[in-house]
């Protein structure tokens, strides 16, 4: 079952970091469907949150996504290699959003094989948020669209872990943030193989 808009608007973006873990993470492109298992996320507290690239308030052609209303996809382009796709939440102009570090292939195997030319049998394939996004063949197109239409959505499986599965601690190449680099907001699933490292 698709997540509904009212489920992006959760002003508490660390508790949406957790619930997404075991969410289902689909893309259709030209008729092509894949999908992945949300295993490793990191929460972003917009402006009040170093981290958070609207920090502070910061609003420039790039980040205004994160400024509308929850419910959207964010994505930008990091080191000017690696797409990386984050779930924006809650209210308008509370820049809040989530990033999705890795996922576990689940459908449409064969056609991320393709786009990230290595057997699905790797976990690099889908591993880390750069890996995770190409492996789903999100790119810069991808950003500002509407998570409840059929391009990208999310889905519920029921797939729950317990919180003994979950494991938090500091977000990765956040070193810029001073003390919030070392809020424990990230959150993955304790020996998942598709978890990027380091897995502390």
């Amino acid at each position: 079952m698709k997540l509904p808009l009212s489920y992006y608007l959760n002003q508490d973006v660390i508790f949406l970091a957790k619930d997404l873990l075991g969410k289902v993470l689909f893309t259709e492109i030209n008729g092509d469907i894949t999908a992945g298992i949300i295993v490793e996320t990191e929460a972003y507290f917009g402006v009040i949150d170093k981290a958070s690239h609207a920090y502070g308030g910061r609003r420039t052609g790039r980040t205004e996504t994160l400024y509308t209303q929850g419910g959207v996809s964010y994505v930008y382009l990091c080191y000017g290699i690696h797409h990386l796709f984050n779930v924006v939440s809650s209210v308008e102009d509370e820049p809040h959003a989530v990033l999705v570090r890795a996922v576990e292939p689940l459908i449409g195997k064969e056609i991320m094989e393709i786009r990230r030319n290595m057997p699905a049998s790797k976990t690099a394939i889908s591993s880390g948020p750069g890996s995770a996004a190409k492996a789903l063949g999100i790119d810069r197109s991808f950003n500002k669209k509407d998570l409840t239409e059929n391009e990208i959505w999310i889905e519920d499986h029921r797939i729950k872990y317990s919180p003994d599965e979950i494991v938090s601690g500091p977000r990765i190449g956040v070193a810029y943030a001073q003390e919030d680099a070392l809020l424990p907001w990230r959150f993955y699933v304790r020996g998942n193989k598709y978890v990027s490292k380091p897995r502390s």
